[in-house]
Order: structure tokens, then sequence, then C-alpha cells
């Protein structure tokens, strides 16, 4: 079969390989939908590396089971059986795999699909049968890849920053995490101020619900924040563009005891102790979601009825994936993905 590879420079290839058959635990699925994820721009702009072996891109699979190795106990893992994918495998036998959290292993090196070994972007995928994670009749492929990473990262930062309908939750980033984020707030009750540096992002995060959006472009963002939260600045804000500049304003935006996530790759964030110890702060980073966060996550999308299908702005063929990530490139539409 052929899939994507990131190859650097801002280049796609497509590679070949072997169809896939299910060994000892595991299943194959074939893919009907695979997420264009932020990270996956890290890859597609990095410098080539002709030594380095290509592998098929894409960590926000979503598909049907079609085939089950031997040893398979997860009842998920049915032939027909509509499931996501958690994209991290480990040990399977240490504290973090058995509770859900296989990319904080600390045995053996994690395999992330889509950069360590094959990923999604490509018709079928094996994978061990323990990431799974079963897909509600009631969600499309596409929704099931977002909650996959870019929408289950935002999901999984808000447990770990214990969000309430209480807070005031400033995001900064707009792109498909952050709009996930702006989604899922508004659906917990909380109040969104929404920041971006692209009005076209912005009309759409005030379209998913955001009570105050402001452009982070005009500066002074830290003044922006109070003015509209009666000179506190806000409970809660979650970093996601990665940006340097978005991580100190954030750090500058808080309330008092306020909780600061970071979820955003790329930039470096520095700041003084001795500016910031008075304000009490919490600074939580946080890597995506457990796979139990994942379904939890999914649940709720169901359970509230939350539009997630209006995330995606962009719908590909795998043929199209070279305009897909130069469009994707541009940071400055909604969420991309690839549909089989």
């Amino acid at each position: 079969m052929r899939g994507v590879a990131f190859p650097g420079d801002r280049a796609i290839d497509f590679i070949t390989v072997p169809d896939p058959t299910p060994g000892q635990g595991e299943v194959v699925i074939e893919i009907k939908a695979s997420g264009m994820c932020g990270s996956d721009l890290h890859y597609y702009r990095r410098p080539r590396d002709a030594a380095k072996a290509p592998v098929i891109a894409g960590h926000e699979p979503c598909g049907v089971v079609v085939a089950v190795g031997p040893g398979v106990a997860n009842p998920h893992a049915r032939v027909g059986a509509r499931v996501m994918v958690h994209h991290y495998h480990g040990c399977t036998g240490c504290s973090h795999c058995r509770s859900g959290w296989p990319q904080m292993c600390r045995t053996v090196p994690v395999t992330v699909y889509g950069s360590d070994d094959h990923g999604a972007h490509a018709p079928y995928r094996k994978i061990p049968a323990d990431t799974l994670v079963p897909l509600d009749e009631r969600l499309s492929f596409a929704a099931g890849a977002a909650i996959s990473c870019g929408t289950g990262t935002a999901w999984g930062a808000f447990e770990r920053m214990a969000l309430s309908g209480r807070d005031t939750l400033a995001v900064f980033g707009q792109g498909p995490v952050g709009l996930s984020a702006t989604l899922l707030a508004k659906a917990q009750g909380a109040r969104v101020i929404a920041l971006d540096i692209d009005d076209d992002r912005l009309a759409r995060a005030k379209d998913f619900g955001a009570d105050v959006v402001i452009n982070s472009r005009d500066g002074h963002v830290p003044d922006a924040i109070r003015e509209v939260t009666e000179g506190q600045g806000a409970s809660m804000i979650l970093e996601t563009s990665g940006a340097a500049q978005a991580g100190h304003d954030a750090l500058r935006s808080l309330a008092p005891w306020g909780t600061l996530g970071l979820v955003g790759i790329g930039s470096e964030l520095k700041f003084s102790l001795g500016e910031m110890l008075r304000t009490q702060m919490r600074i939580i980073p946080s890597w995506t979601m457990s796979i139990q966060s994942q379904r939890a996550c999914a649940d709720f999308v169901v359970e509230r009825g939350i539009a997630l299908d209006a995330l995606f702005t962009d719908r590909w063929h795998i043929d199209q994936a070279e305009l897909a990530y130069q469009s994707f490139d541009r940071q400055s539409g909604g969420k991309g993905v690839f549909l089989f």
C-alpha cells in the first residue's frame, strides 16, 4: 500500500510498504479518517535528513477493524468495530501503561505512531489492540480522528487544570486545538476569551461560542484581557500556539491564583520567579490525554451534542497530500482531514 511521508523541507513523499498483517495481540484497521495535526508541521518543516528512514505520517487515526491477530483480549477489537486509536505504545506492563498513559512509559522507548512507526496517512494501519478506543455510532470518523489528538489534547489539559463553569478561560491560539478548547470550554459553562493573530480563525472562534475575541497581533494582550475581566485577568489560560510571545503574554494575563496550561510545542518559555512568585499561579504542561480521557472526551461530545465536525474546513483525498500540507502550512484555516 502507499502512504504519505514527510522527508523534510516542506516536501511530501509517497512511500510504498507491504499491506499489514496482524501479529500476536495486533489488529489491522481500515483507515476512514486521518487528521492533520499542528505538530505535523514540525516534521513537515524540518530540514531534510537523507539518513532517516521514512515512515508513514499521521497520528490521528480513525477507522474500522478488518483483521484481528491471535491473543487479542480487547473487547473492542472485533471485525467491523468502529474505533479510534490512542497513538502511543509503551511496555504495556508498567504503572503508566496500565493506567492508560503509555506515553509516560519509562521502561521502553515510547512508540509514537506517525513519527517513530507508520501512521494513518494510508489505507490501512496495523496496531496493538490495546490502543483501540471505541467510536460511538453518533460520531463521524472525522470527529473520531480529531478526538484522537487535537480535541483530546484540549480535553486532557482541562482535566489537569480542573476547568469549571466558574472560570474565565483565555485560549491563546485558535488552530485545531484552540478551537476544540473553545468548543469544549463553552460546553462546560466557562466564559471564553479567544486569541489569535488571524481574523478568520477569530471569526470561527466567535461562531463556536467565544464570549470575547482578541487579535493578539495588536499587542498589549495582558491589558486587553484585564480590560474584559474587570482588571483581574483570566482565572485560567490555555496556550496552544507554541509561540514564545504567546507564552509570555499568557503568564502576564493570569489572575491571582490562576492556572496556565501549556500544550503548544515549539518555543522556550522563560520568566522571572521574583516577578511571578506573588501571583500564586500554577503552571501545568499537558501532553495529550490518557486512553480513558480519550473515551471520556468522546462521550462528552456525544452527550452534549457538540458539533465537532464544524472544526473541519478542509477535507482531502490522500492523493492531494502535497496541496493539503501547503494549505495547512499557512495556518489560517480550521482543521484538515484525509478521508478514505
